[in-house]
């Protein structure tokens, strides 16, 4: 049953861990057979916390995991303070989900908000639910000591598995912004290649190599001599420890990418 501020009624405890398959391709993380074979039942009295200014939103969001019978009582409330007002009277909190909308993370309210709850809450585990899940907000949300953030673009199955995955004692990351993260430190570990031991020329005739291409084809592609390109791959083996071209092209494929390429090339 849904409870806001102002309803109470009786409290039930099933299986929050279904043996529906999630339906959403953002949940890379495969926890549902371990918890199936360790089943996870709640007391009559625990029960998980939704937090959102706006009233509609929060009944929305409420009664939907209600229909789905998650197995935890749910109560709303507008902010923290009414929680505190009526937390003696309501069991034992096991979970927290704080709604933020839109809402940036760079609004310092906010962010003092998010850390206010997950202060006074602890060691009670808080989950955003946001509209935005790129890796820049993904990291500043979870800097602030959340467990996890669930985008408001899954569908209820999978905010159901993010709950019970924070109160479980793991964290959800949206695999968008887990695969955002890969890039980007791929990225940077390409840049900090090109940057501190390849030169231009270097990182495009490094490339060439790890595509296989002959010395001629390279010196031709990129308006060289065909000495200075050996020139070129002698150095590149030097930095790399290389001891020939094959070992060279393996090392490279490790650290470089097209996306460096095109960089050294513009």
């Amino acid at each position: 049953m849904v409870r806001d501020d102002e309803m109470d009624s009786d409290r039930e405890s099933i299986d929050i861990f279904r043996t529906a398959g999630l339906t959403s391709s953002d949940i890379r993380v495969d926890f549902r057979d371990q918890m199936e074979r360790h089943t996870q039942r709640y007391a009559v009295n625990d029960y998980v916390a939704i937090f959102d200014k706006r009233n509609l939103d929060r009944e929305c969001l409420a009664n939907s995991l209600d229909s789905h019978q998650i197995g935890i009582s749910i109560f709303t409330f507008s902010g923290l303070a009414s929680w505190q007002q009526r937390k003696g009277s309501l069991g034992t909190l096991r979970a927290a989900l704080l709604n933020i909308g839109s809402n940036d993370i760079t609004d310092p309210g906010l962010r003092d908000e998010i850390t206010q709850l997950v202060t006074t809450l602890e060691p009670v585990p808080v989950v955003v639910l946001s509209d935005n899940h790129a890796i820049e907000h993904v990291l500043q949300v979870i800097d602030l000591g959340v467990h996890g953030l669930i985008p408001s673009t899954v569908d209820i199955d999978v905010c159901i598995e993010a709950i019970g995955l924070a109160i479980a004692g793991g964290q959800f990351v949206p695999a968008s912004s887990v695969l955002a993260m890969r890039g980007l430190l791929g990225s940077y570990a390409s840049r900090k290649i090109c940057g501190s031991a390849f030169t231009v020329r270097q990182a495009a005739v490094a490339e060439a190599l790890r595509r296989g291409k002959a010395n001629k084809m390279i010196a031709r592609e990129l308006n060289l001599c065909e000495s200075t390109v050996k020139v070129h791959i002698r150095n590149i083996m030097k930095k790399l420890g290389a001891t020939n071209r094959t070992e060279v092209a393996c090392k490279v494929g490790e650290i470089l990418t097209d996306e460096t390429l095109q960089n050294s090339r513009a």
